[in-house]
């Protein structure tokens, strides 16, 4: 049933444009980091989260991929997701993951290079949701981008200024539809390819990214609006053979970094990945990288009708059976 409910999702995803391959940079081999979630990069060193955990540690890897040190603090999340910094060097990790929809606040931890840990609990205005996105604007404000099986994930921020512990109320400030691509990898085969895994924002933040298990789509922000980046249309940077690709990540050159869970897995790097990203216009053609039409995800262009009611057939006649799996499978705490 699996393999039929593949199939159906690969007929509806347009054909990915030529794009620069990743290339491999090092592997990921230390035994602790098996669960690669989240990754930034302050232009010498790397900064890594493992999904989940028992308290806060943000490992720090240098080029070789080699764990130099550790930052941790004893502060228990319940699901830590991904990782962005902040201009000053602050760690934000976002402990938003939620695959039950059970929990009553989520939230947000800022780490100092040192290990100082602040909590900043959120609350959505319309239920619970899985996150597994975060992303800073250049006044270090939050974004949150929902995860979800129908590729139409929220996007958050909250509604005023951060207080510790909180819980601070977030706002919804727009939706992205993601469509179904044909980009091999991930867990689910297509399936995956509209669930939201990671994101970054350039050292700039004049491009903001989202990923999924199999592709990256950068959205133009040429004044480092995150909100108003999201409602033009991206580019698709197809990330292929992840075995479960999560974590996304800039250097300040503009090299997309890509990697994900699982033993011994790569670091890989698109070079000038920045340098594709669309003009800030909102002419609603979501475009590959290359320059093609293709798949993508907008503010407004989405998923197509067809593709749209195929998906949900598929869903309804057994796409459950994954969906089951696919929670089963990634459950946390």
């Amino acid at each position: 049933m699996l393999a039929v409910f593949s199939f159906v999702l690969a007929l509806s995803a347009a054909p990915a444009a030529a794009a620069q391959a990743p290339a491999s940079v090092c592997t990921v081999s230390d035994k602790r980091i098996t669960e690669l979630s989240g990754l930034v990069s302050d232009g010498q060193r790397w900064y890594a989260i493992n999904d989940g955990g028992s308290k806060i540690q943000v490992f720090v890897l240098g080029r070789d991929c080699a764990v130099q040190r550790v930052i941790t603090n004893s502060l228990d999340p319940y699901d830590v997701e991904d990782l962005a910094r902040a201009a000053d060097g602050t760690l934000w990790l976002s402990d938003t993951g939620d695959n039950d929809k059970k929990r009553e606040t989520v939230a947000l931890v800022a780490l100092t290079p040192q290990g100082k840990a602040t909590l900043y609990r959120l609350t959505y205005p319309d239920g619970q949701h899985d996150v597994e996105a975060l992303l800073l604007d250049r006044h270090g404000t939050p974004y949150l981008v929902t995860k979800t099986p129908f590729g139409d994930s929220g996007i958050y921020r909250p509604v005023s200024a951060l207080k510790s512990p909180g819980p601070t109320p977030l706002e919804k400030v727009g939706t992205l539809e993601f469509k179904p691509t044909n980009t091999p990898g991930g867990p689910v085969a297509g399936f995956g390819s509209v669930l939201v895994t990671g994101a970054a924002t350039s050292a700039d933040g004049t491009v903001v990214a989202l990923r999924t298990y199999t592709d990256a789509y950068l959205y133009s922000a040429p004044d480092g609006d995150v909100s108003a980046a999201l409602k033009r249309d991206p580019v698709r940077v197809p990330l292929p053979d992840e075995q479960q690709g999560e974590a996304l990540a800039f250097e300040p050159d503009g090299t997309l970094l890509s990697g994900g869970e699982g033993t011994r897995q790569p670091i890989r790097a698109v070079k000038d990945a920045t340098s594709m990203a669309k003009p800030a216009t909102n002419d609603r053609t979501p475009a590959a990288a290359g320059g093609e039409t293709g798949t993508g995800a907008g503010g407004s262009s989405g998923m197509g009708g067809a593709p749209a009611l195929v998906l949900a057939v598929c869903i309804a006649a057994g796409g459950l059976f994954a969906l089951t799996k696919l929670r089963r499978r990634f459950s946390r705490k």
